[in-house]
């Protein structure tokens, strides 16, 4: 027998029987003779033959496959939502097909022409960072296949999402850092265009009003992007102030970190002059010097959970299911990055 991947045509050679009658030999079809389903099972097994699914998908018209759309996933907080979701999708009968967008509109717009090509059957995304218009998540809705939404809200797109009260972790963050007694709190927000950013940015906004604090416009500045690199810039202008900040919430732990590498640069102490707080709770925010405070998100239980409401969709699809918006509650960390700790 040739090498390669054993076919149906390869079973009927060596039988010399039609390709047909080992298609339904090996699908227990009831017209086909009992020693025959033997033969064809036994020599299917003896030369390890693997049906073909992407044919077979074709003719069913479905893939039983479950893409998942991420920003990036070299830090911990997309892994670990990757993990929720491969920990649900594994006992059901579907695949997953992890796919980058990099931050990047255009790749991700044609990420979603190549999975409605394959004929996926549904859709877990997080947003890139430049995305602003939901019409190919539309496109992907219209042609009967569910999109779920988790971490970064797509506003005005109906579907279900999974996210996280961003707002509340920054303002209960920042009452914090007024709680301690610190007065002049700068804010290093996330990218612009990310409902992530805005949420964190309003919870600032509104712990500085509710506790009479004037905003101070200089002490607004957003980073370019979420690796430790884009937070130098930004922190440098901050404490390069005639007024220096007295604290400083940064949108992430990268950033965060960034902010206390150019403060004890500039020989700051930590927490004595100035305070930092960062969001995600990053694994290794414990074991900086010193290690930072920061928001924790449940970050595993998100992805368990939007693949959860995907497999409902899917595994009931003429069910009438009205769209869920699940908030999952953040939860302040406090470590020797800040003061009162």
């Amino acid at each position: 027998m040739k090498k390669g991947r054993v076919t149906i045509k390869d079973i009927a050679r060596e039988l010399n029987i039609a390709p047909s009658t080992v298609s339904r030999a090996l699908n227990d079809h009831p017209a086909i003779k009992k020693e025959t389903k033997v033969a064809v099972k036994a020599l299917a097994e003896a030369l390890d033959y693997q049906p073909n699914l992407l044919a077979l998908n074709l003719l069913q018209k479905k893939s039983n496959t479950i893409g998942v759309i991420v920003p990036e996933i070299t830090g911990h907080f997309f892994s670990a939502i990757i993990t929720g979701i491969q920990d649900v999708i594994v006992n059901s009968e579907y695949n997953i097909m992890i796919c980058l967008s990099n931050e990047s509109y255009e790749e991700e717009m044609t990420i979603v022409k190549r999975l409605s090509k394959i004929q996926i059957d549904g859709v877990l995304v997080s947003p890139s960072s430049e995305t602003k218009n939901f019409d190919h998540f539309r496109r992907l809705q219209k042609s009967g296949i569910p999109v779920v939404v988790f971490d970064r809200d797509c506003p005005g797109l109906e579907a279900d999402k999974v996210l996280v009260d961003d707002y509340f972790g920054a303002l209960q963050a920042v009452e914090y850092l007024i709680g301690t007694g610190c007065k002049n709190i700068a804010h290093l927000g996330g990218p612009l265009n990310l409902s992530t950013t805005d949420h964190r940015l309003q919870g600032y906004l509104d712990a500085l009003k509710k506790n009479k604090i004037a905003v101070n416009e200089e002490y607004i500045v957003h980073v370019p992007g979420f690796s430790n690199k884009d937070g130098i810039k930004p922190t440098k202008k901050l404490l390069g102030l005639r007024k220096r900040p007295d604290a400083i919430f940064a949108y992430n732990d990268n950033i965060a970190i960034s902010a206390m590498h150019i403060a004890k640069k500039i020989g700051l102490n930590i927490p004595g002059e100035i305070s930092i707080v960062g969001f995600d709770d990053e694994p290794h925010s414990n074991y900086i010097t010193p290690s930072l405070s920061t928001v924790w998100q449940p970050v595993y239980s998100m992805g368990m959970l939007s693949a959860r409401i995907l497999l409902s969709h899917l595994n009931d699809k003429d069910a009438d299911l009205k769209f869920r918006r699940e908030v999952f509650k953040p939860e302040l960390v406090i470590r020797a990055s800040s003061k009162g700790n």
